[in-house]
């Protein structure tokens, strides 16, 4: 069982922090599909330490989502160290992550997230500097290496273990592949064989059977799931399930869907706002969508509403009509 620190996990499937979509509204959603662990998604030590609202309000956690990993990113060691102190302090997550991984350039280059690939040596340094200063575990998600020429992941794990480390996710991507190409999970494998901490592997899981694979294949102790939980949590679900008993469940159907994406938009809107939520429901809906049939219009559709009532009836009236077109079908 995946156990990071003294924070032991039901399951070994991890929810990644995805940027822009990991609020609190979908994790609880993902967690009550069965999530051993959910990530928060990454916030800037800076921001904080600054008392940036918007940022301040990324730190709610809801306590049924519990436990949960926060996520900070940074490139300097003192704010980096306060910020995790702040974490610590005042927010009730169970761990606190360090990004390592973020490869978009307004990031690296304030030398945070994948910049750090490129030098074990200040990994050691700054994650030392957290860990001393925090009572929750510290982890890190990394990448392999910042490109092809310079993957360092292996000693890069090395000094997270060593700085007081308590896992380590890796992204099987180098920072120059970004979110294209294929995930390496060799050096997943690899990472696992030269550490003793527990690893949680990352990238290219899509499916249950692909979860189960990348444990088989590289020992890992834990399966971080991503962009294939997008609007699907029944992937997290499904893939506790396969992993448990080796039963693929089935898909679901267009009205289980609907009606988990509108209890995911109210959720969204206690969080926020109605307006705020409604635009970023947007985005969610269609993934919901994906997958189901003669969703073109009610893709269109989703993409003009501005209020809950509004989106309840375009989704509403979309599955009312496939179950509709189900029944007729039945009837013949």
């Amino acid at each position: 069982m995946l156990k990071i620190g003294d924070i032991e996990m039901k399951n070994p499937v991890v929810l990644a922090p995805m940027a822009g979509v990991c609020n609190s509204a979908f994790r609880l959603t993902v967690k009550e599909f069965g999530a051993g662990l959910v990530c928060a998604e990454m916030v800037s030590d800076k921001a904080i330490l600054n008392n940036n609202k918007r940022t301040l309000d990324m730190l709610y956690m809801d306590e049924r989502e519990k436990p949960l990993s926060l996520q900070i990113f940074g490139g300097e060691k003192s704010t980096l160290v306060e910020a995790a102190k702040y974490v610590d302090e005042n927010t009730n997550a169970d761990i606190i992550d360090i990004n390592m991984g973020c490869p978009v350039p307004k990031i690296t280059k304030v030398d945070a997230g994948a910049k750090w690939l490129l030098d074990p040596n200040k990994i050691h340094e700054m994650v030392y500097a957290v860990a001393q200063n925090v009572s929750k575990p510290v982890t890190v998600k990394m990448r392999l290496g910042w490109d092809d020429d310079h993957i360092y992941v292996v000693d890069n794990a090395k000094a997270v273990e060593a700085a007081g480390g308590k896992a380590v996710a890796v992204h099987g991507r180098t920072r120059y592949q970004m979110y294209e190409g294929k995930s390496d999970w060799s050096w997943i494998k690899e990472v696992k064989n030269q550490v003793s901490i527990p690893v949680i592997g990352n990238g290219d899981v899509e499916t249950p059977q692909d979860a189960k694979r990348m444990l088989d294949e590289t020992g890992c102790d834990g399966v971080m799931i991503g962009r294939a939980a997008l609007g699907n949590p029944w992937m997290i679900y499904r893939t506790v399930k396969y992993l448990e008993s080796g039963v693929l469940m089935p898909e679901p159907e267009a009205r289980e869907k609907i009606d988990v994406c509108l209890l995911h938009l109210d959720r969204l809107i206690d969080l926020k706002n109605e307006h705020v939520a409604v635009m970023e429901m947007r985005k969610h809906a269609a993934w919901y969508l994906k997958g189901l049939k003669g969703t073109a219009l009610v893709r269109n559709q989703i993409n003009e509403v501005s209020t809950r009532t509004q989106m309840v009836e375009v989704l509403t009236t979309y599955v009312n009509e496939v179950e509709g077109k189900m029944k007729a079908t039945q009837a013949l």
